[in-house]
């Protein structure tokens, strides 16, 4: 097994006990028409009278939504931030749709995940440490992830280079195949951490 190690250089600290998360969803876009604020998980939308959601504010977070009731389908990443209307969410642009939502929970201030090129954790392997990769081929790994195990953090990964396309939500945890994460191919071509403001002050990931 070729083993390729990417060490980032960010330091960690931990920061005050955990916020409750927070997070208001509008049926319109815009921060417009019917809203809710929610505190935990909501596993259907229709449960509090709305039919679709239109903008988003979180407070506090992070959150992870799902283009389908009871958490299924394409995941979206929501940190504490604005999200105006649907695309500032999805960047795959597959579906305007966000049926459940609920808080993500980040394990420790530190990062350190695995990925395989193999289902079953074998072929090349990459380590990443406190650090976001835009581009895994820029690292010398190939676009192929077919299993991953997320020994600190919580990380997303995304079919395209530079945090685009399909998310992949990895909580810590192995996932010994693709189809663990949802996925219908093993294809990751960038990779970051989900930041937490309990331990990052700096807000919401902004999609350059």
């Amino acid at each position: 097994m070729q083993e390729m190690k990417h060490p980032g250089t960010a330091g960690s600290a931990v920061g005050p006990g955990t916020e409750t998360p927070q997070i208001t969803i509008y049926e319109l876009e815009n921060f417009q028409g019917k809203r809710c604020e929610l505190t935990e998980e909501l596993p259907n939308i229709t449960e509090k009278e709305m039919e679709k959601v239109g903008s988003i504010q979180v407070e506090s977070g992070p959150w992870l939504g799902f283009e389908r009731q009871a958490y299924a389908g394409e995941q979206f990443v929501l940190e504490k931030g604005d999200y105006p209307r649907w695309d500032s969410w999805s960047n795959s642009h597959s579906s305007d749709s966000l049926m459940s939502i609920r808080p993500l929970q980040i394990d420790s201030a530190d990062h350190k995940i695995h990925l395989f090129e193999n289902a079953g954790y074998t072929g090349r392997k990459m380590e990443i440490v406190d650090d976001d990769v835009p581009s895994l081929w820029a690292h010398g790994f190939q676009d192929r992830v077919a299993s991953v195990k997320a020994l600190n953090g919580t990380w997303v990964g995304y079919e395209y280079p530079g945090y685009r396309g399909r998310q992949h939500v990895f909580e810590k945890g192995e996932y010994r195949h693709w189809n663990e994460w949802d996925a219908n191919q093993p294809l990751i071509q960038s990779v970051r951490r989900v930041r937490d403001q309990q331990w990052h002050q700096r807000g919401c990931f902004e999609n350059s």
